[in-house]
């Protein structure tokens, strides 16, 4: 099991997990309180994070016990769904290039930057200098606050592409994990409320690790890739956790 997957939950981590998890992001602070007691964390602390959220404009409360996401939890939330479908489109050969025009800003200021271009499935060349296939439009939203200090270009690489795409990103790393994932969620069986809590941790690092998947053309890719296949285990396993968490819910209710 990933050594991620073995470190304690925050309160925060559960809750942000949990509306991240639902669709759409909004629940009861009464689920939210649940859930948070399967991972020990009383409902004083659950109460006191989701105020905390709320505050720095992660959440937002309809004043009547339902929490919905806000800010750069829901932009990520829009993220996992689109990493979790996985689709591309049409490739020709051509790479984004993003040129940073403005790299001595202070540490805060480069990290968000280098967070927004990584988001957005860029990969850095050299420093200030960023790319990938085109076969992924650069989502502006996701890069609000980078692009400002960018030129883009569309280029094609004169070496050979596989290549370039092998050194930008570990390939046979993620692919491994993936499979790694594929017997966790095989083993894990989810058909009751002990399942909960572990089951929970599993897909929220399979949905982590979708998100580190690059989207490259299939041409760019090692042989017998493993994307396709771990979204469509993580679907079975996620219909069968919600089956159970669903159950678990109505018993739960006084």
């Amino acid at each position: 099991m990933a050594p991620e997957m073995e470190r304690p939950l925050t309160a925060r981590s559960v809750l942000a997990s949990t509306l991240l998890g639902a669709d759409p992001p909004e629940l009861p602070v009464a689920h939210l309180v649940r859930m948070a007691g399967l991972f020990g964390i009383n409902p004083n602390r659950t109460r006191v994070a989701l105020s905390r959220m709320v505050a720095a404009g992660e959440a937002t409360t309809d004043g009547a016990g339902h929490y919905r996401l806000a800010g750069h939890l829901l932009a990520r939330q829009r993220r996992q769904a689109t990493s979790r479908a996985g689709r591309t489109g049409r490739w020709t050969g051509g790479w984004h290039v993003v040129v940073l025009t403005v790299v001595g800003d202070t540490a805060d200021v480069r990290g968000q930057r280098r967070r927004a271009l990584s988001a957005a499935r860029l990969a850095e060349l050299r420093l200030g200098v960023w790319t990938r296939p085109d076969n992924l439009a650069l989502d502006s939203g996701v890069l609000d606050g980078a692009i400002d200090d960018a030129t883009c270009f569309v280029g094609r690489p004169v070496t050979d592409a596989g290549d370039l795409a092998t050194r930008l990103w570990d390939l046979e790393g993620w692919a491994g994990r993936a499979r790694e994932f594929m017997g966790d969620m095989a083993v894990m069986t989810p058909n009751g409320p002990e399942h909960l809590a572990p089951g929970f941790v599993l897909s929220a690092a399979v949905l982590r690790h979708l998100q580190a998947d690059p989207l490259l053309p299939e041409a760019l890719l090692p042989p017998r890739w493993p994307g396709g296949e771990l979204r469509r285990a993580y679907d079975d396993f996620d219909a069968r956790y919600r089956a159970v968490l669903a159950d678990w819910g109505r018993r739960s209710v006084p």
